[in-house]
């Protein structure tokens, strides 16, 4: 990588710009020109959701990294108190003043990567680890942080490598064949895809992540009865999680309703919205439903919580307007498709979960 850097140029996106003091100053405490290249790259990346936050895992910091840390008695309580109560702020000045110390330390940079991901400020942790990585190989939790950051810096191409080689230096972890599952997935290369989750499953069986992305990796082959089925074991696995995730049912209930199959759609998106009740997807599918089953006020009254939910969601605009033009009334349907071009727009295609 050359180390000339690119100017940049504009002001950038909350999420993935967070070069504000805090930044500057790490920057300038231990950056090399050439990784100063690599945060200008990854600053230029506008923020889409991608991957649902909800499900990149909170990797952070490891059990014992405050303790490896070059750090006296007193910061080292100093910082645990910090992260302990999610002041991560104060977590992050109180290393930056280790690091510019000692600039050198992989241990204290590894630590600074893990909470500036779980305060995610994604960019931030992704220069940490590779700084901390020129100075020392990092160990496979710092490594996946990294793949993690980057995923959710939409550098799905940089996260690939890293987890080939988590998956190569731990072949028995069902997360790491997952995760390349889900990149295949993106990547529309959904063969790989479905023998990545495979792999995931065939090392845990109850992976019930693996079986909900081997399910739109069939759905997307239009192999719609192995499609359900996957669906169908991800969410049997979702019934006994402590923490059940919305997903798995709205992807089934999403599926049925394409296949018109809607009475049975409709149970599945209700049970996604037992899970999370303010879970925008699965009301604006309920609303589809309602919508082909012309129930319009219900209909509408599912589409208007979508988008209130989410602000940025341009799809329940679209079908709004159809609903809209339905009923005849003309300029309801112009605004609601006005807003729909508008978001679609501003926000590129979301991604799966």
């Amino acid at each position: 990588m050359k180390a000339s850097v690119p100017e940049m140029a504009g002001p950038q996106p909350p999420r993935t710009c967070i070069l504000a003091e805090a930044v500057r100053s790490l920057l300038l405490c231990f950056v090399s020109p050439a990784w100063c290249l690599v945060a200008a790259l990854l600053a230029a990346v506008p923020y889409v959701r991608g991957q649902e936050l909800r499900d990149i895992p909170a990797t952070g910091v490891s059990p014992g990294a405050l303790e490896e840390a070059p750090l006296d008695p007193a910061r080292r309580l100093s910082l645990q108190a910090a992260i302990k109560s999610r002041n991560y702020a104060r977590a992050e000045t109180l290393l930056l003043e280790d690091i510019r110390r000692n600039p050198k330390s992989p241990q204290l940079l590894t630590l600074a990567g893990g909470i500036f991901f779980l305060d995610g400020k994604y960019l931030n942790s992704a220069i940490a680890m590779k700084k901390a990585e020129a100075l020392a190989p990092l160990d496979d939790r710092s490594r996946f942080t990294l793949a993690m950051a980057y995923v959710t810096l939409e550098h799905r191409d940089w996260a690939r490598p890293e987890l080939d080689r988590l998956a190569a230096s731990d072949p028995r972890n069902a997360l790491y064949p997952y995760w390349l599952s889900r990149l295949d997935y993106d990547a529309q290369q959904f063969s790989a895809a479905i023998a990545h989750a495979r792999q995931a499953l065939a090392l845990d069986p109850g992976f019930m992540k693996a079986y909900d992305n081997l399910g739109l990796c069939y759905e997307a082959l239009g192999k719609y009865d192995d499609a359900i089925q996957a669906y169908q074991d991800a969410v049997r696995l979702d019934h006994a999680s402590r923490a059940p995730s919305p997903w798995p049912a709205l992807n089934l209930g999403a599926l049925l309703v394409k296949l018109s199959r809607l009475e049975d759609a409709e149970k599945y998106l209700k049970e996604s919205l037992r899970d999370d009740p303010r879970f925008p997807q699965a009301h604006y599918q309920l609303g589809a439903l309602l919508a082909r089953q012309h129930q319009d006020a219900e209909a509408v009254q599912e589409l208007k919580q979508a988008a209130a939910l989410n602000p940025s969601y341009a799809e329940p605009y679209y079908l709004l307007g159809k609903i809209y033009q339905r009923q005849g009334n003309k300029n309801a349907a112009e605004a609601a498709w006005s807003t729909f071009q508008r978001l679609k727009k501003e926000k590129p295609k979301e991604q799966p979960h």
